[in-house]
Formats: structure tokens, C-alpha cells, sequence
């Protein structure tokens, strides 16, 4: 089906139009029950239970009870599909409870909660970014991420940068905590044991002469129990939020 286009701008995609719910519903078949929201649901329910890697067409038609090409009379592609799942899979952005007490707090606030949805949606961390936000809800975040820049001296162009800059760290961090936990798990280790594990093994195998530097960590006793993953997120991201603040004290002088 081709994109809709007019004297306004580009076409837009049919999967963008369905996002933004600009395209007609099907005509009424032998599924009336059917939607898009309905479908897109379904998908997301089963990337929930079972992870990125079960979620085909034929599954959701299952989960529906529905033929599975009577999807595609509502969503085009698995790829269609897989796009507005994450879409729905991050929803609105939470924004803020109270009125904000700065850009820092704000960001803090917009960081964890991006945090927080993808610790319980790690599917989503196996989509792959094709380019840009263009779905409602992921403009929602930007806007609410923007939204706590306003009144800084930074240009426009310095906060689109900075959100680019902090999702990709919140996306980092999230995806090797996760790498992390598979692995502990696939290896038998039992939480809590992987870092003093670790810990032994590299007793074992330093030479100091060698690797001197690593060798007084390893003494140091650091890395004999394992780090909470929180506590690493937020060394990071004040780290980040530091030197956003350096450049806004630069601009603003």
C-alpha cells in the first residue's frame, strides 16, 4: 500500500499513519474484534512472557484467536508490527509528579524511568534503533526530556544532543545488565556469587608485574561481591549530568 502523500511535506509511511492513527480502519470482514491496539496488545503481551524472539505473526493470531492473515488486514509487516510494539512497549512518558526543582532533577527523573521500562521489558532492548523517534510515545519522551531543558543556555541543537547522549547511555547500560544476568543464569551461577567468582579466578591468573594497576583493585577487595547495578547507574549518569552542567556554565558565560 503506498504512502499517502500531499503538498505538505513527504509521504508518510503507512505504519507512521496507523501509529498516529491516521489511516481508515479495514473494511468490516469475518473479524470485526480485530484492531490495531487490540493486535498490538497481543504482541506485546507475548514479547512480555516469552521475549523478542517468539513474537511472529502467526504467534499473535494465536494469542487472538484470529487467522493469521487477518493481521495483515490491519498491520502490514511483522516490521509494521514490531513498531508500534514498541511504541506501546514504552507508553507516555511518566513526567514529572511535582513541579521540578531543576534540569538536573528533571533529567534524573526522565533517565530512570526510561531505566526502569527497559529493566522490565528487556525486549525491547533487542529491537533495533532504524532511525530516528517518529511514533507518539517516543516523542512524548522527547518532548518530556526537552521539556527539562527549558530556560538553560544550552542551544537547541546541544539538548537534542544531550537526550541523544543519555538515552544511549540509560540503553547501554540497561542491555549489559541484562547480557550480564543471561549469562550468570545460562552459566548456573547463582546471584550474587559472579563478581567474588570473578574475583578468585583473577587471583589465580594475575601476574603483578603484568598487570600491576588491575592487581590493587583485585587487593583492594572491590571486586569481591557483586556491584548493585544501581548504584553503577547512577555513578554513570552523574558523571553524565557533570559535564552537561560544565557546558551549560560555558554557554551561560
Amino acid at each position: 500500500m503506498a504512502a499517502r502523500t500531499d503538498d505538505s511535506g513527504p509521504a508518510i509511511p503507512p505504519a507512521i499513519e496507523r501509529a498516529w492513527g491516521l489511516r481508515e480502519r479495514p473494511p468490516k470482514g469475518p473479524r470485526p474484534g480485530l484492531t490495531v491496539g487490540g493486535i498490538v496488545d497481543a504482541a506485546v503481551r507475548v514479547a512480555d512472557a516469552d521475549g523478542f524472539a517468539a513474537v511472529s505473526m502467526s504467534r499473535v493470531a494465536k494469542e487472538l484467536g484470529a487467522a493469521t492473515m487477518a493481521l495483515y488486514r490491519y498491520v502490514g509487516s511483522k516490521d509494521e508490527l514490531v513498531m508500534l510494539m514498541v511504541d506501546a512497549g514504552f507508553g507516555p512518558s511518566p513526567g514529572p509528579v511535582a513541579p521540578e526543582p531543576g534540569w538536573r532533577a528533571g533529567l534524573t527523573r526522565w533517565a530512570w524511568a526510561e531505566h526502569d521500562v527497559l529493566r522490565q521489558r528487556p525486549w525491547l532492548l533487542h529491537v533495533p534503533i532504524t532511525g530516528p523517534p517518529i511514533t507518539p510515545w517516543q516523542l512524548d519522551w522527547m518532548e518530556d526530556g526537552l521539556r527539562c531543558l527549558d530556560g538553560t543556555a544550552l542551544a537547541e541543537g546541544e539538548k537534542m544532543s544531550t537526550l541523544l547522549l543519555l538515552s544511549g547511555y540509560v540503553r547501554n547500560e540497561a542491555t549489559l545488565t541484562a547480557q550480564i544476568t543471561e549469562g550468570s543464569r545460562a552459566a548456573g551461577v547463582e546471584p550474587g556469587e559472579m563478581m567474588p567468582t570473578y574475583s578468585r579466578m583473577l587471583g589465580r591468573l594475575l601476574d603483578e608485574s603484568r598487570f600491576p594497576s588491575l592487581h590493587r583493585v583485585l587487593t583492594s577487595g572491590v571486586l569481591n561481591q557483586d556491584d548493585d547495578p544501581d548504584d553503577e547507574f547512577t555513578f554513570g549518569l552523574d558523571r553524565i549530568l557533570d559535564g552537561v552542567e560544565a557546558l551549560m556554565r560555558r554557554r551561560a558565560a
